[in-house]
This record gives C-alpha cells, structure tokens and sequence, in this order.
C-alpha cells in the first residue's frame, strides 16, 4: 500500500466552499486560509440553527496499547462509510500537535485511506491556532512576572504561583527552569517550567468557549496564582484577559478540510488528554451538528478517559446528547491486556504476539468488557469497531466480535485504513442501527455532589476501583477549592491512559485496589478541577530517533519522511 503522503497528495480534493454549501454554510461564512484549510464563522451556530439535528457519534476505544489503536483513522473511516450508505456524515477531530508530529508518534489524521489531507497541512502549523494558544498564554505569565517585579500590589505568594510557560514541542530540559536570572531589570528569580501547548488550560479553555463572550469570561477565570492570604489570583485581576482573548479571537473559529474522500471535517483544539478533557471544540460540534446527518466526533484514550470526560465535561457545557459510542478495538490490545505480551512505543511487536492466538484475545477481554459498561454507564448504546490490521488473524477478529456479542453489542469488522469508507461500511450501518434506538443519556454525578465524591464516583464506576486515598495535600487542596466555589465544577482525573488503574503496569480490569490522589489542582477558566494520580508529564521529550530526523524538503520543494 502506498504511504500516508502519498495517499493524501493523490487524493482528488473538493473546493471547500462547495463541502461547505453542502453543510447549509454559505460562502459568506468561510474564510479560507489557502487552498485546502478555512476558517468558519461562529455566526454558522445561528445561521444552521433552523437546520435538523444530525445523529451525535463519540468515538473511544478500550484502553489503548503506547502505539493506539486507530481513534482517530476509525473516525474518518467511518464518516467516510456514511457515505456509502447514501448519508451526510460531518466529522469533528482534535487538532494535531507538532511536539508528537516530530517526536515518536508522527502524525494524528488518520492514516491509509482514511485521513484528513492534505496530510503536511493538518500536521504542520494549519491555521496557526496552536501558535495562538502558546501565545496568549505566554503573555499572561509575561505579565505576571512582570507584576511581580513592579511592586506586587495583589501579594502574590511567589511560592504559589501555578502558571507556567508553554511551547508546542518537545523538549525535557525545559520541563524544570529558572527565570529571572540576570540584574535587578531581568525579573526576579524563581523556579518554574514549559509544558507543551496542549497541556496549556488557555487550550482547554478554547475548546470548550461556546462564544467569544464566553472565551473572553473564562479566560479571566483562569487562576494563575495564589495570595499570601490563600486567595486565588485570576487573568482578569492582572488585566491579561482582553488581550489574550484578541489574540485568540481567530483561532476560536473551527478550520474546515475534508477526507480523503472528500468528507468534510472539523479540525479544532487538542486539549492533552491526561490532564485536560482531550475532544475537541465545542463549536465545532455546534456547527457539525446541523452539517449532516451524522456528527462523528473523537474522544482521547479509552472510554474510562476521554469519553467519561466527553460526557461529564464537554457535554455538560455544549448541551448535546450522543446517540451512539463506537468503542475502538483491535487484536494486539486485546492480546496486551492479556497480560502475557509487552508492547512498547517505536518497537516492533514481540514476534510470540503476531502468532494466530484467539485464546490470548479472549484472555484480554475483560478490558473491552469493562469500557463497554462505561459506555452504558452514561445510558449511550455502544458499537465495537474491530480496527483490522493485516497481521491479524480471522479467528482472532471474530473472536473481538463474539465478546462484544456476549456483552449484548454490536461489533463489526472494519478495514477503513487499506479501504477507505467502502471498508467501514458495515461499521456505519451497526452505528446507524444503534442511533436509531431511545437514548437515555446521563451524567454520572450531580453538581453539587462534593468533589471528593464526584472523584471517587468516578474512580468506582469507571476505572473499576474500590474507593480512592487522598493524600493529606489532597485533603487541603479540595477543602480549599470548595472554600474558593468552585466545588460545583466537574472533575477530570489525570492518571496514565495505558491502564484502567493508575498503574501503567496493570492490564485488563483491575480489582481490589484505591486510587492514589496525591495532588488536585483546578482549571478554573476551563472549568473542571483535575486530581493527579500517579505521575503525568507535560512536557514530552525526544526519544533516541525522533521522527523530526526523517522530515525534510526535497529539490522540488515537497515534504518528505512525515509520518
């Protein structure tokens, strides 16, 4: 099979104002950014409102292996299997970051015959909204520094300030830093650090505005650091918000592309999926919703993650309601959570786990078992997309098929990547089949509920836990954010995607264990409080060989080694 790039610069591509008259969006709407990205007014929100609802579609996955396993290719495959069946399908991803695109994971659009293309476009730069990001951040921790050395008038602890820099790549040294360094003009010491842009909360806070009101409000809601007193200092109080809020005035519009064959997509934020929500925009969903018959939208990680996060958080504020949940799975995850295989990022496959094995599928399926319940958990029906590869074996694939069968859902088998939508669309009639059954959606805490109890609900009823332990640290943090009203945000549990415990090491749907919650720290402007439990890096590094020494320019001028 031909590669990636070649795939997408030999795919036949539409004008975009012609994709979007087709989702009822006028020309006055679109604002292209070259030939092949463009922004979308937020006045569409309005402007479609008139239009019907289409089916609402969140693709998750079970717990995914260090190398994924195809969220995002099975989304576009499945838009694209849509139709096939004579259906609008409207697809709404996460935009790619470039610390992942030249570090070890490449590319995030999808792959095969199923990707956003152009493919250099939507992994290199687009539209500049990362840029944006990394910007109004940073000029909000310019201007706090620069508070600091101009007299402190709002007290500020120096040892309680919790905003730090942000640059969209990868780069370990700059994880743990001092500034100030120099004579008295050059600031005033103090230890601080990067994390990369997707771990930023302005990030998060773009993604789930409704408006530019409404990103102008939570922007000045961002708690950036606390006074001597205890008392939490805001964006808004250092007078950052409205100038943050101008430079991410454009980067708050939804950048439309399109599929390999010729789907329309959505391409918007990407909040980091361990700390933050990890979906993409809000507006994007509320202009997708009225584009098509179907909305087909990405959740990060597994069903225990993004797509808990996706209903307790992202749909709380968008006021949407899924119809259906594809939950992605494939034979080598299922294989891992077996626990007797290893799998390890920018490695190949132990040869003993490409041997035909049904027995070591079966032997995983607690997993996929579990992310199912999680699914109903939220009163969603969920669809199993079987991600075929081309190691695997028949017998093994049917055997994903009979457990989700056991478990009362319907699986199909999909071969989108090598296919393109002809191959997803069986998916796309078992996704139908369950959009068309009574939704019965539900949040899985209340508000009010105290949020020691929204985290161990969570905890209980998704990760399979027995309770949590709350370090004496947690203890006061949460007491002091209840003091501070933000007690009725939801919660966003960062803790490693590759289990369903907060132990990496753990495969399958571990038991008898608490969920260790060493600290808890609030998103305020995003509007969610998010425990840590275990260790989370925000700031990735390099590995031995990053895929950035493969990605140059040739004599005619073109890409080449992006993966």
């Amino acid at each position: 099979m031909a590669t990636d790039l070649e795939i997408s610069r030999n795919a036949a591509l539409r004008p975009l104002t012609s994709l979007a008259a087709d989702m009822g969006i006028g020309d006055h709407l679109v604002e292209p950014y070259g030939r092949y990205a463009a922004k979308i007014s937020l006045d569409a929100i309005d402007e479609l409102a008139d239009r019907p609802r289409a089916r609402y579609v969140v693709v998750s996955s079970l717990t995914p292996t260090p190398l994924g396993e195809g969220k995002t290719t099975t989304t576009v495959g499945l838009g694209q299997g849509f139709a096939h069946l004579g259906q609008r399908a409207v697809i709404a991803i996460r935009q790619s970051s470039m610390g992942p695109t030249f570090g070890i994971k490449g590319g995030a659009a999808g792959g095969g015959y199923s990707q956003v293309v152009p493919m250099e476009s939507v992994n290199l730069h687009l539209t500049g909204d990362l840029h944006a990001v990394t910007s109004a951040h940073n000029l909000l921790a310019a201007m706090l520094d620069n508070h600091l050395h101009k007299g402190n008038a709002l007290d500020i602890d120096p040892f309680a300030i919790t905003w730090r820099r942000v640059l969209d790549v990868n780069d370990r040294d700059l994880r743990q830093i001092v500034t100030g360094l120099g004579g008295r003009s050059d600031g005033l010491p103090r230890q601080t650090g990067f994390d990369i842009t997707a771990a930023s909360e302005v990030m998060a806070v773009l993604a789930l505005a409704r408006s530019l009101p409404d990103l102008r409000a939570r922007l000045g809601r961002i708690v950036v650091a606390y006074d001597r007193g205890g008392a939490p200092v805001t964006a808004e109080q250092l007078r950052a918000a409205g100038a943050m809020c101008v430079q991410l005035r454009e980067a708050l519009k939804p950048n439309l592309m399109q599929t390999t064959e010729q789907t329309p997509v959505l391409v918007h934020c990407g909040p980091f999926g361990n700390i933050a929500h990890g979906n993409s925009s809000v507006v994007a969903d509320l202009i997708g919703i009225r584009g098509g018959d179907y909305l087909i939208t990405e959740a990060g990680f597994g069903a225990d993650m993004g797509a808990e996060r996706f209903c307790n958080i992202k749909c709380r504020v968008s006021g949407l309601v899924p119809d259906a949940a594809v939950v992605v799975a494939t034979v080598r995850a299922l294989k891992a959570h077996s626990g007797r295989h290893r799998v390890v990022a920018g490695r190949p496959l132990p040869e003993e786990m490409l041997a035909e094995n049904p027995d070591d599928v079966y032997a995983g399926a607690a997993n996929l078992r579990r992310q199912l319940a999680n699914i109903r958990a939220h009163g969603i029906t969920p669809v199993v997309a079987v991600n075929a590869f081309p190691s695997d074996f028949d017998s093994e694939k049917q055997a994903i098929v009979d457990i989700a069968a056991e478990e009362g859902a319907r699986a199909a088998v999909s071969t989108h990547v090598a296919k393109g939508g002809k191959g997803a669309a069986e998916l796309a009639e078992a996704v139908a089949e369950a959009c068309a059954e009574p939704s019965e959606f539900r949040f899985l805490y209340p508000d009010e509920l105290p949020l020691a109890e929204k985290i161990e609900t969570v905890a209980r009823r998704m990760y399979g836990a027995d309770g949590i332990e709350l370090s004496p640290q947690a203890r006061r943090q949460l007491a002091d954010y209840e003091r501070c009203g933000f007690g009725r945000l939801p919660v966003c549990i960062a803790k490693t995607h590759l289990s369903l415990s907060a132990d990496p090491s753990r495969k399958g749907a571990p038991t008898g264990w608490l969920l260790p919650v060493r600290e808890v720290r609030a998103s305020v402007g995003a509007g969610f409080i998010y425990p840590i439990c275990g260790d989370m890096r925000t700031m990735p590094g390099l590995s031995s060989h990053p895929a950035a020494e493969h990605i140059d320019i040739d004599e005619a001028g073109q890409v080449v080694g992006l993966s």
